[in-house]
């Protein structure tokens, strides 16, 4: 096959799947005034339109759409094939891309990268933090990791940390101006730091444990983020109480910047786990770096 179709095509399935020549750019190292060329280039070849484009959108003609559904099993099947020569390689190399949310990148993925790179030198790992419910098949990562209830599906899952356990916590200074936090009927007279989920657009609901019992209760929020890291900066800075994990904000509370309120009361969130689609064939690289993740 002409070597310059080839690559046409591929780059024609990318911005498809990227939704934009500007994305698609980014995600083949690429500019976007390239991957025009090589279009413009490719539909010339073909003697037909493939792409619709406009000033603010973009999508497959029906020949492109028919194009595509008949190229993605034959790329499939090429990376599935390099896939194979990669196991017969003497040792991993390759990239790893990972979508995480911004407390497992930190505190779960992060830590383990040092001693995966002492033994797999020949892998380069990008990892996204990202804390939205983010397509990796549609962005193109390898693996996603975030909450077990938050996987997608048709997933193979691998869990990389225990159980992640919730604080509620707030500055000396302003418990001092405030009063004391001691149960959850008291926040009502507080100052409250809220996340804000980034897919949904919604507001966490604080959720209480006592003896069991699972409950929620709405409170006053007076400052709210889409980030954790905001939230621990802004409960440090004296804003108010913060409802987050232990991990953020243990090296605070045993420095005595934060304090822990409502002890008893707070939640546990599911294990994080390491999910990638059913159907790919992993190389030796992403089998390594599975195995340097796993708990």
């Amino acid at each position: 096959m002409d070597r310059d179709l080839w690559s046409g095509l591929a780059v024609f399935a990318a911005i498809v799947e990227a939704g934009s020549f500007a994305r698609a750019a980014v995600r083949l190292g690429l500019s976007a005034s390239a991957l025009s060329h090589s279009m413009r280039s490719l539909e010339t070849k073909l003697g037909v339109r493939l792409l619709d484009r406009t000033t603010r959108s973009l999508a497959p003609t029906q020949a492109g759409a028919d194009l595509l559904l008949n190229l993605r099993p034959a790329m499939a099947a090429v990376e599935e094939a390099l896939g194979g020569l990669d196991a017969a390689r003497a040792r991993p190399a390759g990239r790893i891309r990972v979508n995480a949310h911004r407390t497992a990148a930190v505190h779960v993925v992060l830590p383990r990268l040092a001693a995966f790179a002492a033994t797999c030198p020949d892998v380069s790992v990008e990892l996204a933090v990202d804390d939205g419910l983010t397509d990796i098949v549609a962005e193109r990562f390898d693996c996603g990791v975030r909450h077990e209830v938050e996987l997608q599906r048709d997933m193979i899952a691998v869990r990389i940390s225990e159980a992640v356990p919730l604080v509620f916590v707030a500055a000396p200074a302003y418990l001092a101006a405030h009063g004391d936090v001691r149960e959850p009927g008291d926040l009502g007279r507080h100052r409250c730091l809220c996340y804000r989920y980034t897919s949904s657009g919604t507001v966490h609901v604080w959720e209480f444990v006592r003896d069991g019992h699972r409950f929620e209760r709405a409170v006053p929020g007076a400052f709210v983020t889409n980030d954790v890291g905001i939230m621990r900066d802004a409960a440090l800075a004296g804003l108010g109480v913060a409802c987050l994990p232990l991990a953020c904000v243990e090296d605070g509370i045993a420095a005595g910047a934060l304090v822990e309120v409502l002890a008893g009361w707070a939640p546990v969130l599911p294990p994080n786990h390491l999910y990638y689609p059913s159907r790919r064939q992993p190389s030796a690289a992403f089998r390594a770096f599975v195995e340097a993740m796993r708990t």
